[in-house]
């Protein structure tokens, strides 16, 4: 019998069956579907939610870089309200309002929408890269919901989304290097030239790297103890490369001593009822820690023990802590990690989604952070005028170029000032009269929750009702010797 030859397949076909039968490996599908919806879809969808524009700070962080844009340099004293006009301002977050300056005037509201997704997408993407070759996809899957669980309450189109980016890639390049046994290049420390001039929380880049560093330099016997001290003054340097000089570096602690801060919502001390979702993570995540009897190396655990603390007395940290997390903790669990890829092209579905959120004409639905009626309803012979108006109100009215009696910059105001502010808003007649007596208030704009104060100002005689709405009221004093303006209708 004469044997036939053995034909061996067309190296063309073996591949491409190769690559047919890849294609259809089910979890490379889950591992491109979680890429799809977490990574991609769901950054924008929270960018483009009224949520993200409840907070009036972000009309005046907008109205803040275009101010920049035009004049070109960095406000040093106040040039938005009437009651603290001149006094000394450290622009913290000068770099970050340029950005979202740009994006208002490229695109308005949807440009601004587009940015946060952006920065979002540029977090879950770092954070899903770094994960995906160290844990398996039901870990990923899991961290990454944990991790929006955690953050959805805190997407706002202001600065901290974007220096959350900054943080994530900030971790990772030190955990990358890590676990090279050496610290990152020098060259990584630039990236704190551009947190420190975007966010207030950039002093939170130091024990973030002295942490990751120390378990570096104790697993490697401290032979690369040198260099990661090196990688830490270079950081140092870099952090003190803030365009507002010393203040801008002293100023996120001068901040945090204010009195005042009880007053800011950001500032209140966690509670499971203001924020369940971030105490069912962290119980879930104790839990799992406890069952497992994983141990955390000494560096990471004081690190994480601190921005817990952090988080526990100031809700505004929460974030910090669960990016932080999130890239450390889920490593410990298992060294299993999927063998399925994610090509990086998946990145570019990115782009009409962008596209679609600067191009959609997105407008936030009218709320306190967002009044539109009341403001136009404002005549214009009032809005040169002074005004008393409530807290939220005061960015819409700087971005409509009406100037304040109050806004989100409280450190500018000072304590006695938002303290006798929060008397007045409570209906304190008498704090509101000596304020009156002091910058002659001759209209009022406030929210319709505000009823002891609309009760005494309608009650005294002097003041009528111009406008309402479902959002708030204008109230106008009556002055002697001129007419009422009459009720807008």
């Amino acid at each position: 019998m004469i044997s036939q030859p053995q034909t061996r397949p067309d190296r063309h076909q073996a591949s491409a069956g190769t690559t047919r039968a890849r294609e259809i490996e089910p979890r490379e599908i889950g591992l491109h579907l979680l890429f799809i919806a977490m990574v991609l879809g769901l950054p924008l969808g929270l960018a483009m939610t009224s949520a993200a524009f409840r907070d009036g700070d972000v009309s005046w962080q907008i109205a803040a870089g275009q101010w920049i844009l035009g004049h070109g340099r960095i406000p040093t004293i106040d040039p938005f309200s009437y009651t603290a006009a001149g006094r000394p301002w450290v622009a913290m977050e000068w770099l970050a309002e340029i950005i979202y300056a740009g994006a208002f005037r490229l695109a308005g509201y949807g440009g601004v929408a587009a940015l946060v997704a952006a920065a979002l997408m540029l977090l879950h993407a770092a954070i899903f890269f770094y994960l995906r070759r160290r844990v398996s996809i039901a870990i990923l899957a899991v961290s990454l919901l944990m991790l929006d669980l955690v953050l959805a309450p805190f997407v706002l189109a202001r600065p901290h989304v974007l220096a959350w980016a900054i943080l994530g890639i900030w971790t990772i390049t030190l955990l990358r290097a890590a676990e090279a046994g050496r610290p990152p290049r020098l060259r990584w420390a630039l990236l704190l030239v551009l947190w420190t001039n975007m966010h207030a929380s950039f002093p939170l880049a130091l024990p973030i790297a002295a942490a990751i560093g120390f378990d570096s330099a104790r697993a490697e016997n401290w032979t690369n103890g040198r260099s990661w001290l090196l990688f830490g003054c270079v950081s140092v340097v870099a952090l003190m490369a803030n365009a507002n000089g010393i203040a801008g570096l002293l100023q996120p602690f001068r901040t945090a001593s204010l009195a005042m801060l009880p007053f800011i919502g950001e500032w209140h001390a966690s509670s499971p009822n203001a924020t369940p979702y971030f105490f069912g993570v962290l119980l879930a995540g104790l839990g799992a820690l406890l069952w497992t009897g994983v141990r955390i190396p000494v560096g990471r655990l004081v690190l994480l023990l601190v921005l817990l603390a952090l988080a526990f007395a100031h809700v505004r940290h929460q974030g910090t802590f669960i990016i932080v997390a999130t890239l450390i903790v889920p490593t410990l669990f298992t060294s299993k990690s999927t063998s399925a890829d994610v090509p990086r092209w998946l990145l570019l579905g990115a782009v009409p989604m962008l596209a679609y959120a600067c191009l959609s004409g997105f407008t936030p639905p009218e709320s306190a952070a967002n009044p539109r009626g009341l403001i136009a309803a404002v005549p214009p012979e009032l809005r040169a005028q002074p005004v008393f108006n409530e807290y939220t109100f005061g960015g819409p009215l700087i971005l409509a170029g009406i100037k304040p009696y109050i806004d989100g910059r409280a450190e500018i105001y000072g304590d006695p000032f938002v303290a006798d502010y929060a008397e007045i808003i409570g209906g304190d007649m008498a704090a509101f009269d000596r304020a009156e007596q002091r910058y002659g208030f001759r209209w009022a704009m406030l929210p319709l929750g505000s009823k002891a104060l609309l009760h005494g100002l309608e009650a005294s005689g002097e003041w009528h009702r111009l406008y309402v709405d479902r959002i708030g009221v204008i109230e106008v004093r009556m002055t002697p010797g001129r007419e009422a303006l009459e009720p807008i209708r």
